[in-house]
């Protein structure tokens, strides 16, 4: 049985863990905004300022994962306390892929040409901004505990995987009836995998925040893509 000041201890382990879950996340949803930002604009200086904070976001996973192990080995927590650390170890993992695959978006910035009259690259800010709100949605259900709001994104994926679809069929279009700019859509259809991604990883956290907050797994979605 823990002592009172095991207790306070563990508690204090606990708010430190969602402390750096919570500063990961901000920092990775800031990276998908100011990503697409960049590449719409082709601000390489921003571009850069995201591939550059991917390095923080790393450091802070591996707070995280340190900072886990040792509750597990010292603490040794059960039920509903094992669960929180291991919701904690695991999404902050997801996280710094998301952080990825924004650098990933930003590191095609230099990548488009005639930017200001390429019809491709209008569609996908709409696109990004969807799997962003999920991010920053998935991270304050999190925050809150709250499993309701955490099973709402899950479902919210499968308009990203369409917005998906439906930009690849036109990029090919695209590409097809303009050949000269196959280099630059190659890029886009890059940038539009990766946004995929990022809302394929905001519903991982997603089953992670109401698995941790209920003890029971979502149903079974035939979508499902394991963490890359």
């Amino acid at each position: 049985m823990m002592t009172e000041h095991t207790v306070k201890a563990f508690d204090e382990d606990i708010t430190r863990l969602r402390g750096l879950v919570a500063e990961m996340g901000g920092l990775a949803e800031l990276s998908v905004a100011e990503a697409m930002d960049a590449l719409v604009s082709g601000n390489q200086d921003l571009a850069m300022g995201v591939i550059a904070r991917d390095k923080r976001i790393d450091h802070l996973e591996g707070e995280v994962d340190r900072l886990a192990i040792r509750v597990l080995a010292l603490r040794a927590p059960m039920a509903d306390d094992l669960r929180e650390v291991i919701a904690a170890l695991k999404i902050a993992g997801v996280i710094e892929r998301i952080g990825d695959y924004a650098k990933n978006i930003a590191k095609r910035v230099g990548h488009i040409e005639g930017r200001k009259r390429f019809e491709p690259l209008t569609l996908l800010p709409v696109m990004n901004e969807l799997a962003g709100d999920m991010v920053h949605d998935v991270l304050t259900a999190y925050a809150a505990r709250d499993p309701v709001a955490a099973a709402e994104i899950v479902k919210r994926d499968a308009k990203v995987d369409a917005f998906y679809d439906s930009v690849f069929r036109n990029f090919v279009s695209y590409m097809v009836e303009n050949p000269a700019t196959i280099s630059s859509v190659a890029q886009l259809m890059f940038v539009a995998r990766n946004i995929e991604r990022i809302g394929d990883h905001a519903t991982n956290i997603a089953e992670m925040v109401y698995y941790a907050a209920t003890g029971n797994n979502l149903p079974e979605r035939d979508d499902v893509v394991p963490p890359a």
